[in-house]
């Protein structure tokens, strides 16, 4: 796969999305992110044009269309996700990644330091389950019975999701109607890969390796966040030896369609540093 990277810019710009969503969640924040720099978005396994074709694809923000498919890694955990997707890159990139997509873009940069430059992680946080020690997460109860609804009825599972990523901000109902609208655009996530998903969101634990982290980090929370709790982002951008918080007041977990505006210029700013 080949890509055309401006020389003396910035490095190009890969969006991560998260559980459930696509590439195309992102909202108006690519257009406008795109008129500076060089913006890609992914469908992750099982997600998007991803989920039609049996293959994930990275797509090109400027043209709208996938770039040559890739066979989906062999098992459905992070480590082969992070493989597959580094391997698509030649030079030097950042990455942003949201909720799901956070923990993906973490593992990249802890696996293949030398690939990524800078990261975003919007409503994200270092471990999704709680813990006896990691109070601020999602109760593994809560986990489980995602687990079983999605087994029983995947698409209502999904909706349900959809609804938890606004409570608590502003604009809840124009927001889920976004992303209803949003998520109908591309079929249905591969209810296999949404387990597939749903594990590494219960087993992934990237707390101990956060001081190992050495890019510049932008963490982007929304105070309002009832998935991945404020704390957690606090929590996090402590630990990264060279980040900073962002938090959007009034947003939930989805601050890039609730805020974008403000969004837009905490990624131009801290990839302009």
């Amino acid at each position: 796969m080949n890509l055309h990277v401006d020389r003396g810019t910035v490095a190009p710009l890969l969006f991560i999305h998260g559980w459930g969503m696509h590439s195309g969640m992102w909202g108006d924040v690519l257009p406008q992110l795109a008129a500076h720099f060089k913006v890609m978005a992914v469908d992750l396994p099982g997600h998007g044009y991803s989920a039609a074709s049996g293959k994930w694809q990275v797509a090109s923000w400027e043209t709208g269309e996938p770039d040559t498919p890739h066979s989906p890694p062999p098992t459905p955990y992070i480590d082969a996700i992070v493989d597959q997707l580094s391997a698509q890159f030649t030079e030097p990139l950042s990455l942003c990644g949201w909720s799901l997509g956070g923990q993906v873009a973490l593992r990249w940069a802890l696996r293949y330091p030398e690939q990524v430059q800078r990261l975003v992680l919007v409503a994200a946080t270092p471990c999704f389950a709680q813990k006896t020690d990691w109070p601020c997460a999602m109760q593994n109860d809560t986990l489980t019975a995602f687990s079983e609804a999605l087994r029983q009825d995947s698409a209502q599972t999904l909706r349900r999701f959809l609804g938890l990523q606004v409570r608590g901000g502003e604009r809840e109902r124009e927001l889920l109607a976004v992303l209803r609208r949003s998520l109908a655009v591309c079929n249905a996530p591969d209810p296999v890969w949404l387990q597939a998903g749903l594990e590494i969101l219960r087993d992934c634990d990237l707390r101990e390796a956060l001081t190992k982290i050495k890019q510049p980090v932008l963490v982007i929370g929304g105070v309002c966040d009832t998935l991945t709790p404020l704390a957690a982002m606090r929590y996090m951008a402590a630990k990264l030896p060279k980040a900073r918080l962002a938090a959007i007041e009034g947003a939930a977990h989805v601050p890039f369609l609730s805020h974008p505006e403000e969004f837009v210029k905490q990624v131009a700013d801290f990839l302009h540093e």
